[in-house]
């Protein structure tokens, strides 16, 4: 059990074992020599052997190869022996950048142009030192690739309706990607979805003749709706002589009010019946 531990322990990143045999003597011989320069050369020897990093920073120091004990370092002042250690520093900030338009076979065999916005930091500085050449290149080409994969199992209706369902997943899938590299993606936007020019000439003359055909629609409701309510009013008005001239005079009444140099004088045809000569 015991040594199944000390496996453990030796395969976790952050922690260095101690050497063995030759390695172990030259190392103690170099600490040595370092320390008995820095000595000799003091105080100057601090300009080199006190280093500082700012609050947003981490240092990874790495002795004689390994990675020393306790992990990274900062933010402030530490202490490096120049001669064994080398030092890696971190910035821990949020950094943002643009996937490059890629150009996506969607589901429904329909060719477009996409791209989007990524947000990222570093949460694990030894992760993404130890355990990946270049964090940030690497983020990037998984992103790429990421947004095409998703995509491509959409179809256009899909990406142009769920642009937030998409970047969702595409979200989710980038960190649990980049998780063992020590980065965690904060958020993935989709800038925009550019359509082929004959597709969007298409598409708009596809969306004019639907609303063509909606307004005839409504305008074939509204004059149905009219000669009915015209049917009833005519109903009304033949079955009470009364309400014939009750409407001439509103109509009187609506027309003096506009205007009012023109006079209207109704003459009912019962009266003109009488002029007329008898056959």
């Amino acid at each position: 059990m015991s040594g199944k531990n000390d496996i453990e322990r030796n395969d976790e990143v952050g922690y260095d074992a101690e050497d063995e045999g030759c390695g172990g003597c030259v190392g103690t011989l170099i600490w040595l020599i370092s320390m008995l320069l820095i000595c000799c050369t003091f105080p100057f020897s601090l300009f080199v052997t006190v280093k500082q990093v700012q609050e947003y920073q981490r240092a990874v120091i790495f002795r004689l190869g390994r990675v020393k004990k306790g992990g990274a370092v900062g933010p402030g002042l530490f202490f490096i022996i120049p001669c064994m250690d080398s030092i890696q520093v971190v910035d821990l900030r949020t950094v943002s950048f643009d996937v490059p338009p890629q150009e996506i076979l969607t589901k429904d065999s329909v060719t477009v142009a996409v791209d989007a916005v990524v947000y990222y930091k570093i949460n694990n500085p030894m992760s993404a030192v130890c355990n990946v050449t270049n964090a940030a290149q690497s983020t990037r080409l998984l992103a790429s690739t990421t947004l095409r994969n998703t995509l491509g199992t959409k179809t256009l209706q899909d990406i142009l309706a769920d642009r937030e369902d998409i970047a969702k997943h595409i979200l989710g899938s980038l960190d649990s990607a980049t998780d063992p590299w020590g980065i965690r993606v904060e958020r993935v936007e989709v800038k925009d979805v550019r359509l082929p020019q004959q597709l969007q000439r298409a598409m708009a003359a596809e969306a004019e003749a639907t609303r063509q055909a909606r307004a005839k629609v409504i305008e074939a409701e509204g004059e149905q709706k009219a000669s009915r309510a015209l049917k009833e009013a005519s109903d009304i008005i033949s079955s009470s002589p009364a309400a014939l001239q009750l409407r001439y005079l509103q109509t009187l009444s609506s027309i003096s009010a506009e205007k009012n140099s023109t006079i209207i004088f109704p003459l009912p045809i019962e009266l003109l019946g009488g002029l007329l000569p008898k056959q």
